[in-house]
C-alpha cells in the first residue's frame, strides 16, 4: 500500500522491528494529506503503536511504502460489552459466549460511544492478544443533556453542545433536545441525525 491511500484505522509495520516475529504495528489515528504550494505533496499522519500505546506524528511522501499488516490481525465481530468490573472492561463473544477482559487504555475511545449492553463491538487481536477495539460504524444514543437554543441565535452556525448518555459531548443541531435519541458515526464522532 502507497503512504497516498493510507485511512484511519490501517495497521501496518513500520519497519524498526529486528525480529520478523514480532513486527513494530502502528494504526492510524489520524491522516492529512497536504499540498504546499512550494514543494511536494506529502501525508502527515498520526500513529498509535498498538502494544505500548505510544503515539507519534510521522510524515510521508504519498509515493512511499507502507507495509499493510491484514494476514497478522484477527478479528472477532459481534461482540457485546458486558459490564465492568473495576478497571476491566468485559467483552463476551455472541457465539462461544466467552468473556474477554480488557483494559481501560484499550476501551477508552470505545466508551464515548457504547455503554454496557451495546453490541456489534470488534476486537481486533495480534498473537491472541486484543489490540483494538472499534465500535459500530454507527450507534443510536440518547441525549443526556443539551444546551437550550435561542430562537436567532446564529453565530454558533445553528449547532449546539450536547452530552450524550455515554458522558460523550457532541454539536448537535438546535432543534435536538434532552432525551432525543440521535445516531452518530463512530468513524468522525458526528451527529447523523435524529431519530
Amino acid at each position: 500500500m502507497l503512504a497516498g491511500d493510507i485511512r484511519k484505522g490501517v495497521i501496518f509495520d513500520d519497519g524498526s522491528s529486528t525480529d520478523p516475529k514480532n513486527p513494530s504495528l502502528y494504526t492510524v489515528v489520524d491522516f492529512q494529506h497536504v499540498k504546499p504550494g512550494k514543494g511536494a505533496a506529502f501525508v502527515r499522519t498520526t500513529i498509535k503503536h498498538l502494544i505500548t500505546g505510544k503515539v507519534l506524528e510521522r510524515t510521508y511522501s504519498p509515493t512511499d511504502k507502507i507495509n499493510e499488516v491484514k494476514d497478522l490481525i484477527q478479528t472477532r465481530n459481534n461482540m457485546e460489552y458486558s459490564y465492568t468490573d473495576g478497571d476491566l472492561y468485559y467483552f463476551m463473544d455472541q457465539e462461544t459466549w466467552e468473556q474477554i477482559p480488557l483494559n481501560h487504555d484499550l476501551v477508552e475511545d470505545l466508551l464515548k460511544f457504547c455503554a454496557e449492553g451495546d453490541k456489534d463491538i470488534t476486537i481486533k487481536f495480534y498473537n491472541d492478544m486484543p489490540i483494538m477495539v472499534e465500535p459500530p460504524m454507527f450507534v443510536e444514543r440518547t441525549i443526556a443533556e443539551a444546551e437550550m437554543a435561542v430562537r436567532g441565535d446564529t453565530s454558533k452556525a445553528g449547532n449546539k453542545q450536547a452530552i450524550l448518555d455515554t458522558g460523550y459531548k457532541i454539536s448537535v443541531p438546535l432543534f435536538v433536545n434532552t432525551g432525543d435519541k440521535i445516531r452518530i458515526d463512530t468513524r468522525t464522532g458526528e451527529y447523523m441525525e435524529r431519530i
